[in-house]
């Protein structure tokens, strides 16, 4: 098979690009995924995305042991099929902090400042309520608040944030980022509005698109330093490979493609020399400069219900009728409702914590799976996560093996760095501060997480047993211009023609905030770039 364009990953962004690509009728463009299709009836259903993990359609990472963190082995989870994780993942668009782009840009990546990259968040975007310069109308990606179901907690911790200095923001992808508002949802009709549904699915009848799910991409073919085809495991355990003339696009995530990438003989050669790889073209950033973000729970039980009510066998069947045939209920939304963006602990970043608010609680025994809602209690409750945005620690990704088939290496290095405990620590003891806020009295029977918190080291001890990472790697492709960086700002794989990599392992430095919607970003940029075409103009924007 031969094509114009082969993608890796049907992912956040790997959707988007072959969407774009396939445009023209004369681009022939192959999406590779090693996942199956989305037909999952629980990645559809909002509220449900939380049985996803460690299924068929989550790829169950988990890290090295951390010696920072209790040694703990903390798990990854990450979406394996069409969509990728924006098919597994909470559904949040947020798309970080104007001084994340500009740093991008600072670090001498040209075109990817805050006021080049804006059009595309706007190219993409269709907001069902917000009309403003910094929102788009029309566009795949469906974007919306909540509109048939919300718990009073969430307007309580909303006032509550408010109550405690932090001002009231409804739109944190706007002017201003720092505030407290409800979410914003990539959510349509009370459905995920995955990439998979908004760019994929409405174009499968081009006949220059083909899709192959349960694609095992096995590496990618280098000859004479230019990339021209990739060699996968089929779903029937067989090789096979399809040839690209123009581009082969690695867009399998920050674990995925540097893993990829490395088998394919790019990488520190030492490292592939130890696992008897010929080294194709020496990279050592590949697989370097990994980071997360992190978070830690404060919870308190409720006097009204919450979604540990929903967990109930006999309440599950109701919200699902209630969902399946109306459309209604909390199955409509995602588990998260509000959330806030403040600036906590010193340094240069205007924001540096995020408290989620997720209207369940997972107890106070420390016995739960915050992954597994069948080990939480069904008593009423609410939380606030203190999420670090800006982590200093920094880890890397590499091999267990040659085989493709293996789990990559993942050792983040969380809380090597002790400002990132510090910051958790700050939002922490906020975070409780806003727990015991007037607005939630009327709700709120007593905190019970952290138990004990009468003192810093209680308190430390509490993050390090509850931390969990939001699952929003990135940084392990880096795009710059030191010796470190694995591609340029086009996203050209340094030293390889015909290859490039878009997705979030090349963020050069994390974004304050959920990253899936840059992902997007990243997506609809590379395929300007792939295509040649001159940036879409930036509208005016003011502060």
């Amino acid at each position: 098979m031969t094509f114009d364009y082969i993608i890796i990953g049907a992912g956040s962004a790997g959707c988007v690009l072959a969407n774009r690509l396939s445009e023209n009728p004369a681009n022939r463009v192959l999406l590779l995924e090693a996942g199956g299709p989305d037909k999952k009836m629980e990645i559809q259903i909002p509220a449900a995305y939380a049985k996803l993990n460690r299924t068929e359609v989550d790829w169950g990472f988990e890290t090295e042991p951390q010696p920072h963190v209790l040694n703990r082995k903390i798990y990854l989870p990450r979406g394996k099929t069409l969509g990728g994780s924006s098919s597994t993942n909470a559904m949040a668009y947020v798309r970080g902090n104007r001084a994340d782009y500009d740093e991008w840009a600072a670090l001498g990546n040209s075109g990817w400042s805050y006021e080049e990259v804006l059009p595309y968040f706007i190219k993409s975007e269709n907001n069902e309520q917000i009309t403003n310069s910094y929102h788009g109308k029309g566009g795949p990606l469906n974007v919306t608040y909540a509109t048939a179901f919300r718990t009073p907690v969430a307007d309580a911790f909303v006032k509550a944030c408010i109550e405690n200095g932090i001002p009231e923001n409804n739109d944190y992808n706007g002017a201003e980022q720092a505030g407290t508002s409800l979410f914003q949802f990539n959510i349509k009709g009370q459905k995920r509005w995955s990439t998979a549904s908004a760019f994929l699915k409405p174009v499968l009848h081009r006949p220059n698109l083909k899709v192959i799910t349960f694609a095992h991409t096995k590496q990618v073919l280098i000859e004479k330093d230019r990339a021209v085809g990739v060699e996968y495991i089929t779903g029937k355990n067989t090789t096979e490979v399809a040839y690209a003339t123009k581009e082969v696009i690695l867009s399998a995530g920050a674990f995925n493609s540097p893993q990829i990438l490395m088998l394919s003989g790019i990488g520190d050669r030492e490292e592939l020399k130890h696992h008897g790889i010929a080294a194709k073209k020496h990279l050592p950033g590949v697989g370097k400069n990994l980071q997360d973000h992190l978070f830690t729970g404060v919870s308190a039980l409720s006097n009204v219900p919450t979604a540990n009510d929903t967990l109930k066998p006999l309440s599950q069947v109701t919200c699902l009728i209630n969902y399946l045939l109306f459309k209604k209920g909390p199955f409509t939304i995602s588990p998260l409702e509000a959330n806030a963006f403040l600036k906590i602990h010193t340094g240069p970043d205007p924001v540096d914590l995020q408290f989620h608010f997720a209207p369940v609680h997972s107890g106070n025994d420390g016995k739960a799976d915050f992954y597994n809602l069948d080990t939480f209690p069904h008593t009423s409750g609410y939380t606030v996560l203190p999420t670090l945005l800006k982590p200093k620690s920094v880890g890397y990704v590499g091999l267990h093996s040659s085989n493709p088939l293996a789990a990559p290496l993942i050792n983040p290095n969380f809380l090597s760095e002790e400002d990132d405990l510090i910051t958790l620590l700050k939002g922490t003891k906020k975070a409780l501060e806003i727990m015991e806020a007037v607005a939630f009295a009327p709700y709120r029977k007593e905190i019970i997480l952290p138990l004990h918190r009468s003192s810093d080291e209680e308190l430390i001890l509490h993050i390090k047993t509850l931390l969990e990472t939001v699952y929003h790697p990135v940084g392990t492709c880096k795009m710059g211009t030191d010796e470190m960086a694995v591609v340029d700002n086009e996203l050209r794989v340094k030293g390889i023609e015909g290859l490039r990599v878009a997705d979030a392992s090349i963020m050069p430095r994390i974004i304050a905030g959920n990253t899936n919607a840059a992902c997007i970003m990243i997506g609809e940029k590379a395929a300007d770039m792939i295509l040649g075409r001159v940036a879409v103009k930036t509208r005016a924007v003011t502060n």
